[in-house]
């Protein structure tokens, strides 16, 4: 499965962005996609997850009660709405793709930067 990340941007801190992380090629509601990031100089980390029928949601501590993650299996699309963005929230994001047993992200799509201004 391609994925592809998109809708980055500039925000001011408290502002709000939606990202989209679009799927082609294989089946996409047979897998979990997950969000990551990664800071200038920091290494990656985990934001959030959602199942394979969007039913099942974990988000890092980081983020939770501040981003939602959906899925639209019938236009292959998972979003991150980030509200309440902070500065340390800059980051590249990125979206990934596994099967549900597998611990092991195999899919990965190219990132968007997120820049949160103070």
């Amino acid at each position: 499965v391609q994925l592809q990340a998109y809708g980055g941007g500039l925000v001011q801190a408290g502002g709000s962005l939606r990202l989209s992380c679009a799927a082609s090629g294989r089946t996409f509601s047979n897998y979990v996609i997950g969000w990551f990031r990664q800071a200038p100089g920091k290494e990656r980390e985990f934001v959030a997850l959602i199942g394979q029928s969007g039913v099942i949601k974990t988000y890092a501590d980081s983020v939770k009660g501040r981003f939602t993650i959906s899925r639209s299996n019938s236009k292959n699309t998972v979003y991150l709405q980030m509200n309440s963005l902070k500065p340390e929230d800059t980051a590249v994001y990125s979206c990934a793709a596994r099967a549900l047993f597998r611990e092991e992200y195999d899919y990965w799509g190219q990132g968007t930067l997120v820049t949160v201004s103070s």
